[in-house]
């Protein structure tokens, strides 16, 4: 049995997703005549409460277009340090959108508005680059898939209000904040100029992301999504996974923050460990002792057929996602018990 904890993007479809796959009327996406794109995508529009969306075929490409959108080369993004847009999009930042981070020192991925404004203030020096835009992750990956607290997020708004900034929401995880939090699709979508939500994370669809925002911003994410090679023809096929996806598979996300507190638990109580991060959803980092060789550990759990990843700096990852179940979860336990 191989119990898959590496990310939440390894789940499979299920036979509800792939029936619904097989059944999609499709057209060419190209062409906006695709039906079931064109569905999914006033779905997503209607669930947050924006004006249109746009589906792609990846989240990086979604987080890409939306800082092109917002930016010009030579312009400012703030994000905080451990930010996917910074750290794990291959630095499309810089090379998309010709855009400079300034990176804030948050908690978890998080930082304040305090620390926006601290950096953010005030910019009129001639040698100094535009500040045009301010992205936030939610949840964080880096920071263990940890939520934001939403006043905190009202209070960036007022801080990009004044200084004329962007705001982007890198909502890869989103849906599990909102299933964590008890927070709605459109108290979001009323905060945010664009969002990108994944489909293929926690949700389980094979393939896709979504961004959301004004009829006109979308417009021109048409035309970047193009220059970026994200045209897609009978793309319905995949788009049906992901109706599938919003429709029937975001409240069942509580039962993988369940599993992976249960873990987290396991974890504090075995003595190699030395660090188990908070865990406020799906995702569980821990630390493992000095004298405890890393790779024997994973070796070992590899062995068993528990897999899950390194993070650099004596950081290990676990995820839980649809595809663990409790006859899983239990041999997992029972092996991180007898190491």
């Amino acid at each position: 049995m191989e119990i898959n904890l590496i990310s939440d993007t390894v789940t499979k479809p299920t036979k509800g997703m792939l029936a619904a796959m097989m059944a999609a009327e499709v057209g060419d996406d190209v062409f906006k005549t695709d039906p079931t794109v064109n569905k999914l995508q006033t779905l997503a529009a209607e669930r947050f409460g924006m004006e249109a969306a746009l589906f792609f075929p990846s989240g990086t490409m979604a987080n890409q277009t939306a800082i092109k959108l917002h930016t010009q080369p030579g312009d400012r993004m703030f994000c905080d340090k451990w930010a996917h847009v910074y750290n794990y999009e291959g630095g499309g930042a810089a090379f998309n959108a010709g855009v400079t981070s300034q990176l804030i020192d948050g908690h978890r991925g998080m930082f304040t508005a305090d620390q926006l404004r601290a950096v953010a203030a005030g910019n009129i020096d001639i040698h100094s680059p535009f500040n045009r835009l301010v992205c936030i992750e939610n949840t964080t990956n880096k920071g263990g898939g940890a939520c934001w607290n939403f006043k905190e997020l009202e209070a960036i708004r007022e801080v990009a209000d004044q200084e004329k900034l962007a705001y982007h929401l890198d909502g890869a995880r989103l849906f599990n904040a909102l299933v964590e939090k008890n927070e709605t699709a459109a108290q979001y979508g009323k905060l945010f100029d664009t969002i990108s939500i994944c489909l293929s994370k926690g949700l389980g669809a094979p393939v896709g992301s979504i961004l959301l925002g004004s009829e006109e911003d979308m417009q021109k994410a048409l035309r970047i999504r193009k220059l970026f090679g994200g045209g897609m023809r009978q793309a319905g096929f995949l788009a049906a996974a992901g109706i599938y996806a919003l429709e029937h598979q975001v409240t069942r996300l509580a039962e993988d923050h369940e599993k992976a507190k249960r873990i987290a638990e396991v974890l504090a109580s075995c003595t190699y460990v030395s660090k188990v991060e908070p865990v406020d959803t799906n995702i569980i980092i821990f630390n493992v002792s000095d004298d405890v060789d890393i790779e024997a550990f994973m070796s070992r759990m590899q062995s068993k057929g528990i897999l899950f990843i390194s993070m650099g700096q004596g950081k290990l990852r676990m995820v839980t996602h649809l595809d663990i179940n409790e006859s899983m979860l239990s041999l997992l336990i029972q092996q991180l018990k007898e190491f």
